[in-house]
Formats: structure tokens, sequence, C-alpha cells
């Protein structure tokens, strides 16, 4: 019996419906002039009477500053802090233009734990809670760069990718800014729902969140034009490879004959399946179920 799948979660509202998208929020978010000030108080009628005399020309005491609510994540919300990782991404060997952009519009340290914003921009993976981890930014755009490099995406924007494994929903941003349409499945109910809040704010239209086993994928929606996945298992699921689209391509961890973990790049041609082991990378296993 296969696992039965919620119907598909779009964080968008049902205005978002409408003939026109609802236009995404800028970045850096920028508070409104006067937010968070409070507004003056009225004064009594006896302190606005004229003084006379000496008091008169009395220097005034400047009025204490009054305090200036800021955004989450101080500090962190400049385009210069996204800036020096993509930097250091192209420093590293990363050199499509579109994974770049996209990884300098999302705003990573939304999706980590208030305790870890600090280090949201470093080269690190983090933990997300049961058991999971955000992957580090070079890994997350290097698999998006071998995903782009496949022949569907040759012509620009890669069309409709199935994620497996949305954890926090960062990757899911990233790639709504590449994809046309962006299915992700987690089998992890606490995570779904952590996406979920992540990702409402953006509202971003063309992205869907399933709760559901990950290894089954999601037949609805294919055929995909990619697939990508932050689990690794001892082979790669046969649904995977049923819902690739020919002229598509999967990209995902998978373990070696040694036990450990290397990246795998699958295209799927008129001819068949073709294979290629890439560098080693650590994620965590792959399970069948949710919980």
């Amino acid at each position: 019996m296969k696992p039965s799948l919620k119907p598909p979660f779009n964080p968008s509202t049902k205005a978002l419906k409408a003939a026109e998208p609802a236009p995404r929020p800028a970045f850096p978010v920028r508070l409104k002039p006067g937010a968070g000030v409070p507004s003056a108080t009225k004064l009594p009628a006896a302190a606005t009477r004229p003084v006379s005399g000496a008091a008169q020309h009395a220097p005034k005491k400047p009025a204490p500053a009054a305090p200036v609510a800021r955004p989450g994540g101080i500090g962190l919300d400049s385009q210069a802090v996204r800036a020096r990782m993509v930097a250091k991404l192209a420093a590293q060997g990363v050199s499509d233009a579109q994974v770049l952009a996209a990884m300098g519009l999302v705003e990573r340290h939304r999706f980590v734990d208030s305790a870890l914003v600090n280090q949201a921009y470093e080269d690190t993976s983090l933990p997300i809670g049961l058991g999971q981890t955000i992957s580090k930014p070079n890994v997350v755009a290097r698999m998006l760069e071998l995903l782009r490099h496949g022949a569907a995406a040759k012509t620009g924007k890669l069309g409709r990718v199935l994620e497996i494994g949305t954890g926090c929903g960062y990757q899911a941003a990233v790639l709504s800014h590449l994809a046309t349409e962006v299915y992700s499945i987690e089998r992890l109910r606490g995570l779904h729902d952590k996406a979920r809040e992540n990702l409402r704010t953006l509202r971003l239209p063309n992205v869907h969140l399933l709760f559901g086993d990950g290894m089954m994928g999601y037949a609805k929606g294919a055929p995909y034009a990619a697939i990508i996945a932050a689990a690794g298992g001892e082979a790669i699921p046969p649904a995977w490879i049923d819902q690739l689209a020919v002229g598509g391509r999967l990209v995902a961890p998978m373990q070696t004959a040694g036990g450990a973990q290397a990246l795998v790049v699958v295209d799927k041609t008129p001819q068949g399946v073709r294979q290629t082991l890439l560098e080693a990378v650590h994620f965590v296993p792959l399970k069948s179920g949710t919980s």
C-alpha cells in the first residue's frame, strides 16, 4: 500500500490565484519610516504656556532618543552580507550566474534557529531540529549548479522540479528563483510545519510543500525536469527515475560500496539512464515512511 499524501500546500494566499501574482517582498527587508517609534504624547495645557525671564533663554535639554524597532536577524539583513557569501561561493568554483544570483536573494539566516543566526552565512551545515541539518551554502550551490547543467536547463530556467527533503525550506526558496515550479516533499511533520512557517511570509506562488514519503516521490506532479534530494540511500529509488522526464537530470547523495556517500548525477536520455558518480559528501540517510 502506498502511503497517502496530503494535498500540496501552497504558501501563497488565495489572493495569489488572481491573474497577476502578488509582488514578492524586496530584499533586504526595510522598516517603513517611523516603524517602531512611539507617537508623540500630547502635552497638558500648562506645559505649553510661554515662560518669562531667564527661563526663556535657558538651553533646552535634548529629548532622549526614542527606541526604534529593528527586524529579526539584526545586522544580517544587509545585501552586503549575502554578497560576501556569494563571492566566497564564486571563489570556491561555483560559476553559474543564475545559481549565484538566487543564493544572493534568499536570506539564509531566516531559516535557522535564532541562536545560530551569526553562523548563517558561514560555509557550514547547521542543525534545524529532529536530527536534520541545513546543508552548507557551497553544497547547495554545487548541487543546484549540477542540476542546471542538465539538458533540460540549457535554455534558461528549470521547469518543474521535485525536491526530496524540504527540511527548513531554504533550498526550496532558492529553487523558486531557478525553476518555474517546485514540489518539495518532507517526511517529518515537525520540519514540514517549520518550512511552511519559514516560507509563508515570502509568498512564493511557485512553491508547493508536501508531507509524505519522499522515497515514493510525487507522481501527480510528474514528469519533472529535475529532481534533487537532501538525503542519501544505497540506491536511487525507482520512483524517482520513473518520475524524471526524458532529458531531465537528478542530483542526489548515494551510499558507495565503502559505506561513504558521494554525489550522483543521473541523466535520463532517450537511449536510457546514465549515472555519474562525483565527489564525497555527507548527508542524512534516506528513510521511508513518515513521522
